[in-house]
């Protein structure tokens, strides 16, 4: 063994980590968001990740709040996919093309609404806020009202895989 030190100093990648220092992780306060956003009546929406804020490309995301019994009009998203996250509250979404079907999410529940879908979204109680976070897959704000006449009695769909059994079929 010769006497060389190769324990090297990571003072010579110093200057290659600088590029990432200010383009790099971003951590944005949840109060410090941007609520300068096209917002419906009974609803907040404020912007954590987008374009102008972060240079996000492929997405946006932020948070919506919907007053008790407030719900949208018809609308849909275009190309874009939306993850909705329930943190607080009940909520119900309705689409299709007369909005004939309906299905609830709480708090823990992620809510999936693919490109062109019409749909609604409904705070299902009359008390209590109901707080989402919003993910959508570009910047761009989209969003397409509907004239749509909606079905009084919408058809609840279960969501049924191997896990997640309909609790009206035999066992």
């Amino acid at each position: 063994m010769t006497g060389h030190d190769h324990t090297h100093s990571h003072h010579d990648h110093d200057h290659h980590d600088d590029r990432w220092k200010h383009d790099g992780v971003r951590v944005i306060p949840g109060n410090q968001l941007d609520t300068n956003v096209p917002s419906t009546a009974g609803m907040d929406r404020a912007a954590a990740i987008n374009f102008a804020r972060v240079g996000a490309q492929k997405l946006w995301a932020g948070t919506v709040s919907i007053k008790p019994d407030a719900k949208t009009g018809a609308h849909h998203h275009g190309h874009l996919e939306s993850v909705i996250y329930v943190v607080k509250g009940k909520a119900r979404m309705r689409w299709g093309e007369s909005l004939q079907f309906t299905a609830e999410a709480g708090p823990g529940d992620f809510i999936f609404v693919p490109p062109y879908v019409p749909h609604q979204e409904i705070n299902a109680s009359r008390d209590e806020v109901l707080e989402c976070v919003l993910v959508r897959s570009d910047g761009e704000a989209v969003a397409i009202n509907l004239d749509i006449e909606p079905i009084e009695k919408p058809e609840t769909v279960l969501w049924i895989d191997p896990v997640h059994r309909d609790p009206n079929e035999e066992k």
